[in-house]
């Protein structure tokens, strides 16, 4: 299939479209182990986009930070209550200066 075909067969209800894939159980999962695995995470939602599915970023307490695909902000608040984290639309509250300050020690540390 070519670009626009697949472009075309990943509409959604709403009928707009996106160049990216659904989420799979495998991000489900993803999500899971990081929040078993870290203490302090939050997530924030980020609404989907004509390239991109919906999407959570989650951050620990440290600003270790982890984004997956997920099938909407429904599927977000679900999953927040499921693993008892509190969640947020990014759009309205932006991200947390610890996210920032990891990434940054990420990058400083990389070089």
């Amino acid at each position: 299939m070519g670009l626009f075909g697949r472009w075309r067969a990943r509409r959604g209800a709403a009928g707009r479209a996106t160049l990216d894939r659904a989420s799979q159980r495998g991000d489900l999962r993803h999500l899971e182990e990081f929040v078993a695995s870290r203490r302090g995470v939050e997530g924030f939602v980020e609404p989907r986009t004509a390239v991109t599915e919906a999407t959570i970023v989650l951050v620990a307490a440290d600003g270790e930070w982890t984004r997956r695909r997920i099938d909407g902000p429904d599927v977000a608040r679900r999953l927040s209550k499921e693993l008892a984290i509190p969640v947020y639309d990014a759009q309205v509250t932006g991200y947390p200066q610890r996210m920032r300050d990891w990434s940054a020690r990420q990058k400083r540390d990389r070089l």
